[in-house]
Order: C-alpha cells, then sequence, then structure tokens
C-alpha cells in the first residue's frame, strides 16, 4: 500500500462586482415573489391565443349557409328580431359579416342575465338561427382572469405590478445570459440545450437557453400589456404615432331618434365590394352605432380583442354619404388596435400567433425553471475544507 499525494491548487474567485450583484438581485427576489402571479397571467394567455380558431371549430356547420339564386340578404333589423325571438335576455355587441356568400353572419351578444356571452350564427338569407354558440364565453371568463383575476380593480393592480416585474426580470435575465467572453463553448452553453445532462443542468438550460429565444416576444407581450393598462402609456404611444387622444365618435354625429337609419347590411357589403375588395370580414360594433348617427365598419381578420390588416370605412346611417374624417382620429384608432395585435399574437399570420403562442408557454414556465435554480442552490452543501497543506491522501 503506498500513498499519493496528489495536490489541490486552490482557486481564489472574485467577488461579481456591485452592478452585477444588483442586478442579480433584481433578476431573483421581485421574481419570487410575483411568481405564482406571473405563471397565472402567462398561462391564461397563452389559452387565449387560439380563440378565433377554437371558436371557428366549435361553430361547425352553422359557419355556412344555403345562398339563393338572387343574393338578397335581409337586413340586419330582421337580424336583430330574430335574435330577440330566440332570446329576448341577448344584447348584442358586434356584428361580423362575411365577403363569402355561403357564410352566415356571426353575432356577439351577452345574456346579462345568465352572464354569458355567445357567439350567434345568423342565415342572413332567411334570419334562421343557426347556432348560439357559447365557446367565447370560456375566452371571455380566461381574459378577465389574465386581465383583473376577476378581482376588479385591485386584481388589475396586482396584474399589473408583475407584468412590470416581468419585464424588468426580462432585461435583468438578458444581462444575466450575456457571456462575459464569446468562444465555441460559450456559444455552445448559451444557445444549446444539454438534454441528456442532469436535472439541474438540464433545468438551468432550459431556463436561460428558451428565456433568451423569446425574449423579444416576452418584451412586446409584457410592454404591450402596460400599454393597455395604464391609460397615459396608451395616450402617448398613440401621439407618437401621429395621432389624437380622442376617440372617434368625438367627431361624428350624435344618433337622431328623428331620423330613420338605413340598412347597415347595405353597407357592410359595399366595404367589402368596393372599398377594401381584398378583405375577407368587416366588423361594427352594434353599440357604437346606437349612440352614432353614423356606421364604423372595421375591415379585415375579426378576433376577440383586435383586428388584423384593420381599415375603416364610415358612413352617415340616415344619408348613407360616406364621412371622411381627419386622419389622426383614425390613426388612434389604429395605433390603438395594433397594439391589441400585438398583444394578442395577431400580427404576421399564423407565424405571428405561433411565435406568441410558444412565447407564452416559456413565458409561463420562466418562473418555475427560475425558482428550482434557486431553490438549488440554496440547498447545496458547502464544500469540504481541505486540511493541511492542501493535499488529499488516497491509499490503495
Amino acid at each position: 500500500m503506498e500513498k499519493l499525494n496528489v495536490k489541490v491548487a486552490s482557486k481564489t474567485r472574485k467577488k461579481p462586482r456591485l452592478i452585477s450583484r444588483i442586478i442579480a438581485w433584481v433578476h431573483l427576489w421581485p421574481s419570487i415573489v410575483s411568481g405564482i402571479i406571473v405563471v397565472f397571467v402567462c398561462l391564461t394567455g397563452t389559452i387565449i391565443v387560439y380563440n378565433e380558431e377554437i371558436m371557428d371549430y366549435t361553430a361547425g356547420e352553422a359557419k355556412y349557409v344555403k345562398v339563393p339564386a338572387d343574393h338578397r340578404m335581409i337586413s340586419h333589423f330582421e337580424m336583430v328580431q330574430a335574435i330577440t325571438r330566440q332570446d329576448s335576455n341577448l344584447a348584442i355587441s358586434e356584428f361580423v359579416i362575411f365577403k363569402d356568400p355561403a357564410r352566415s353572419v356571426r353575432v356577439r351578444a351577452f345574456n346579462p342575465k345568465m352572464k354569458k356571452l355567445a357567439m350567434v350564427y345568423v342565415d342572413p338569407y332567411t334570419a334562421r338561427i343557426l347556432k348560439v354558440d357559447t365557446t367565447i364565453y370560456f375566452f371571455f371568463v380566461t381574459a378577465h382572469l389574465h386581465a383583473s383575476l376577476l378581482a376588479g380593480n385591485v386584481g388589475s393592480w396586482v396584474v399589473a405590478i408583475a407584468t412590470v416585474i416581468f419585464v424588468i426580470s426580462c432585461i435583468t435575465g438578458l444581462v444575466l445570459w450575456w457571456p462575459k467572453k464569446w468562444n465555441r463553448n460559450t456559444r455552445q452553453a448559451s444557445f444549446t440545450i444539454r438534454w441528456k445532462a442532469r436535472f439541474k443542468r438540464f433545468n438551468y438550460d432550459l431556463h436561460n437557453v428558451y428565456g433568451f429565444y423569446s425574449l423579444i416576444v416576452c418584451l412586446v407581450l409584457g410592454t404591450t400589456g402596460l400599454i393597455i393598462f395604464f391609460h397615459p402609456l396608451m395616450n402617448l404611444t398613440i401621439k407618437a404615432s401621429g395621432g389624437t387622444v380622442e376617440h372617434l365618435d368625438k367627431v361624428l354625429p350624435k344618433a337622431d331618434s328623428t331620423r330613420t337609419s338605413k340598412d347597415m347590411v347595405v353597407f357592410a357589403r359595399q366595404v367589402l365590394e368596393k372599398d377594401y375588395p381584398g378583405k375577407k370580414m368587416v366588423s361594427i360594433w352594434n353599440f357604437d352605432q346606437q349612440k352614432l348617427g353614423a356606421f364604423i365598419f372595421t375591415s379585415g381578420d375579426a378576433n376577440l380583442k383586435s383586428i388584423a390588416n384593420a381599415d375603416i370605412s364610415i358612413y352617415d346611417r340616415y344619408s348613407g354619404e360616406r364621412l371622411i374624417v381627419d386622419p389622426k382620429y383614425l390613426r388612434h384608432e389604429q395605433t390603438e388596435n395594433i397594439v391589441w395585435q400585438l398583444h394578442m399574437g395577431q400580427w404576421w399570420g399564423w407565424l405571428g400567433k405561433l411565435s406568441t403562442f410558444l412565447a407564452g408557454i416559456v413565458a409561463t414556465s420562466l418562473p418555475i425553471t427560475g425558482f428550482l435554480i434557486w431553490w438549488g442552490r440554496r440547498k447545496k452543501r458547502p464544500a469540504r475544507s481541505l486540511t493541511g497543506s492542501g493535499s488529499v491522501s488516497r491509499s490503495q
């Protein structure tokens, strides 16, 4: 038996600079405090992304109708009467009319007694109610959970504060992720996941690598959420885009009970066939037209809270004349819509939705993987000190 002396060179680690310690603290502790809220908000936001596709699926055959030879559509007054006969408690909020003559009219309606939101599909040629689909109510509730935890103003502020922390964590996370030196090893560690590594390393890679890849989309989702919540931020964004903070209805004529309104459907068809023939659908909010002496049509791809590729057409509801308003009022509506598009993932078609969905999954996981990293380091045992001259003896 002989003893082998293995000399261990002691290495002294430099303490991180003060600024690095501050960034690490800001990244860690506020995130731990707000972690559960962030997970919940990101999860509910991710669920909403594909709401339109899911509602289209659940609508089933009610989306399509048999087109008569003359293609004559009924008026929106007849549609309202048909919906009222179906359920007198339904309050209509939005009409969506499609360019495809074989598509039914999609009406968003709310039942205040049952507190249920539904999509009502109406045959535009016969006024027959094809289906009352309440799938949208699930997304309506999920959206309110996402925005306020269904806890009113207090819940909205809790979500807003958690979102501020999330945005700060994204920025500080990028600083902590950034390698001090760029070489083959740091690039591999920063951009790839070691799928066969032990759990601690695997979890660390999930947090850092996927966090980096989803960073831009996460920042967009977080900042647009804050712009939507904080009205001064929204006003600042609108002004920066060249718009006015006043809404469009400020410069439009008011409703006049002494005059007879024309049929909204006629003008909706005109928007789709003449104003913007490349658009597939047009949306109009019923609550607006009840207060105004004008029809405000937004053509594009109508979603739960926004409209992709939106263009606005305005018609006097009594004379039928097309109204031209100052572009800064239209810019207000367009900018607000773009913010909602970015927040809902309704940009750049299917790629925008997929990017938002995947980023939402990563954002949901970040507080969890981050907590596991912190917990693993917290439970790590201190290294045993070496005695003597710094050598270890091994017998064989």
